[in-house]
């Protein structure tokens, strides 16, 4: 099924446009609803702490959040004013809830939803670690895209990092919706000790699979000698010109995570293509 609903997240003025550039064809291809969702902050006083806030310290907090809605709105009706399909750019308020926590309530009713790159340097405190938690908690597909990214449009020749678990299955299926119809795909298997593709049944399964659906896959086994599942990904991207990555995300605990570290992290750390996330 094609997506029909788009949501993008648009944080800053800064990355809307790089956001809108990748989002606008995707809706005009699949002749989607795009919403962009931008989230004012709230500005909180924490119970248990005596202070006294001057209202000019008010009003001048409510005319930044205001200039830098306009500005993310003048972006988005640039960018979709001439389209044919429909745009609608929402502006929610976190008051008492986390801004990620309203990107997750607006996300569940997309069918696919677009982030950038975690950027320090712009971000706001409430919109830290957005990425990690959409992808965890929404229950959709998020593609999370390079800062500059300046890359073709998605959906021609894709790379996916398959393994034997039930997040990479649904990313598999997850992508079938954003291929182009005969698009390049390389089935990618990360493992030591590289073992025979023809001895791979699950890995030639879904290779199959995406045959039937109209798709040009190949089945590719790498070693990573070395490096991390990550690195091998963007590498095998590079070399493919891919236009997109496609991975099963946080299939581990979230202690593991930390202790041990994972391929979503890295993936989420350093990019440059835009990857696109199922959990």
């Amino acid at each position: 099924m094609r997506p029909k609903t788009i949501l993008v997240c648009l944080t800053t003025p800064e990355h809307a446009e790089t956001l809108l550039k990748v989002a606008v064809p995707l809706a005009r291809k699949h002749g989607a609803h795009l919403i962009g969702l931008h989230t004012v902050e709230a500005l909180l006083v924490y119970p248990g702490i005596a202070m006294h806030i001057p209202e000019p310290a008010f009003a001048a907090f409510n005319e930044s959040q205001k200039e830098e809605s306009e500005a993310i709105k003048a972006i988005f009706t640039r960018l979709t004013e001439n389209e044919d399909f429909v745009s609608e750019f929402r502006l929610v308020r976190a008051e008492a809830q986390s801004a990620v926590e309203r990107m997750i309530e607006s996300a569940r009713a997309a069918d696919l939803v677009i982030m950038a790159h975690e950027d320090k340097n712009s971000d706001r405190f409430d919109q830290r670690h957005a990425q990690t938690r959409v992808i965890r908690e929404s229950g959709r597909p998020v593609i999370i895209v390079p800062l500059n990214c300046d890359g073709p449009e998605l959906g021609q020749n894709i790379v996916l990092g398959w393994s034997d678990t039930r997040e990479a299955a649904r990313a598999a299926h997850d992508l079938i919706a954003l291929a182009d119809p005969g698009a390049e795909l390389t089935v990618l298997r990360v493992a030591a000790g590289v073992k025979d593709a023809l001895k791979d049944t699950d890995a030639l399964d879904m290779t199959e699979m995406f045959a039937r659906h109209g798709l040009k896959p190949t089945l590719e086994h790498r070693d990573p000698a070395g490096d991390s599942i990550a690195d091998v990904l963007s590498t095998v991207a590079f070399e493919k010109g891919a236009d997109l990555v496609v991975t099963g995300a946080f299939g581990h605990s979230k202690a593991y995570d930390f202790v041990i570290g994972a391929t979503t992290y890295a993936l989420l750390k350093d990019q440059k293509t835009p990857v696109l996330f199922s959990k």
